[in-house]
């Protein structure tokens, strides 16, 4: 019977962790196939503004993820958890009942700033309460519920929109908020013991940030991953626009785009037998430079022919399974010679990558010219740019070694 409960209690637990680090996932992709509706409901007169909707996620996402870490280890998981959750339903709020863009951004950062938390936290819970073979098998059982929202979310939107005002998909994210929140106030335990926890303290933080950004290897893969991410925020902040008003397939947008999200998803799990047999450099190098080629040819291409939907799919596919490759090793990458400092350094990086994300995913997004072009030509100036700045992190390694 013991064991039977443990086994619950375990399956609860991974199911409750998948929600929170949903949460991201779900604010942001639920939302796409509304945005038009946003745009003319709020009289938004430039339609590429209407990005602002996703790009303030992770623009309040990139200063929550420097504080919860530390907070976290000083206070317990829990707590830490319930002020970003509680931030985050704050933010819901205003842009439920936002009646201007204005608010309805401000409220939006409010959601990144507090889902910040459960990218973190989550993470932090998991290694207090697992490790080893252990730690990775429960990891792996919440990657697979993690990978299926963003290719789900938009669907559930979507669905809202067949009976319901866009406001209501703000409705549906809250009532999962409040969900997770019930679960964990009434049906998780805290993981931090008393014993583990540490006094708060800015000067540590201050430290690991200069530490972080005056290593030379960390610093190069940090802006790389980076770079690399925020040509997908560019792809996410035009996606609708793409997909769903330049090539017309209207309610059938969720579709295509859970399909491309399914492949970063595929991705991750081939990486996951890769990395046994190749070095995450390699890896790295390799799928830079597949993207890079390939977005050249693309770019060739596309100056004297029509790109189909089918063509302009197919080359997101394989631009998406070079980010599923990408994504998870440089971050890795950028994190291993500082595992000294680990948890303020995965703060640091996490929240230095997002930052870089924004701005260059926005550029991106805000050129945007009702072609696929500034996406093609973002994918190909990130691609070269990431790769460049690998080949010399790897340089540097060797002189270091």
């Amino acid at each position: 019977m013991k064991n039977n409960s443990a086994l619950a209690n375990q399956k609860e637990f991974i199911a409750l962790m998948a929600i929170l680090m949903s949460l991201v996932a779900l604010t942001i992709d639920s939302i796409l196939p509304a945005l038009s509706d946003i745009g003319q409901s709020l009289q938004v007169q430039n339609a590429n503004d209407t990005q602002f909707v996703l790009s303030g996620v992770f623009f309040g996402m990139a200063f929550g993820l420097m504080i919860y870490g530390p907070l976290s280890d000083s206070f317990g998981r829990k707590p830490a958890l319930y002020l970003g959750i509680g931030i985050f339903i704050i933010g819901d709020l205003i842009s439920l009942f936002a009646q201007d863009f204005t608010f309805m951004v401000i409220g939006r950062i409010a959601q990144g700033f507090g889902a910040a938390s459960c990218r973190v936290v989550t993470t932090a819970m998991i290694r207090d309460k697992f490790e080893g073979q252990q730690m990775g098998q429960v990891m792996s059982l919440i990657m697979v519920l993690f990978i299926l929202v963003p290719a789900l979310a938009p669907s559930f939107g979507q669905l809202i929109l067949y009976v319901a005002h866009w406001r209501a998909i703000f409705l549906f994210v809250l009532a999962i908020a409040l969900l997770a929140l019930g679960l964990l106030y009434f049906r998780q335990q805290e993981t931090l013991a008393e014993d583990n926890r540490r006094s708060f303290s800015r000067s540590a933080i201050w430290q690991g940030m200069k530490e972080t950004f005056s290593h030379p290897i960390s610093r190069l893969y940090m802006f790389a991953s980076g770079i690399i991410f925020g040509s997908f925020v560019g792809y996410l902040s035009s996606s609708q626009q793409i997909i769903q008003v330049h090539y017309q397939t209207g309610e059938a947008f969720a579709l295509y785009f859970g399909l491309l999200a399914l492949a970063i998803g595929f991705s991750s799990f081939v990486n996951s037998k890769l990395v046994t047999r190749f070095s995450m450099e390699k890896l790295c190098t390799m799928s830079l430079l597949l993207l890079s080629i390939l977005s050249i040819l693309f770019v060739w291409y596309m100056q004297t022919h029509q790109i189909s939907l089918g063509l302009f799919l197919g080359y997101m596919s394989v631009t998406f399974f070079c980010f599923g490759i990408l994504f998870g090793n440089l971050s890795t990458l950028a994190l291993s010679p500082l595992g000294h400092i680990a948890g303020v350094a995965t703060s640091v990086i996490a929240s230095i990558q997002t930052l870089i994300s924004v701005g260059v995913g926005g550029a991106i997004g805000a050129a945007y010219d009702n072609t696929i072009a500034p996406l093609t030509y973002g994918f190909l100036a990130c691609g070269i740019s990431a790769l460049l700045l690998v080949n010399h992190a790897r340089r540097k390694t060797k002189q270091l070694a």
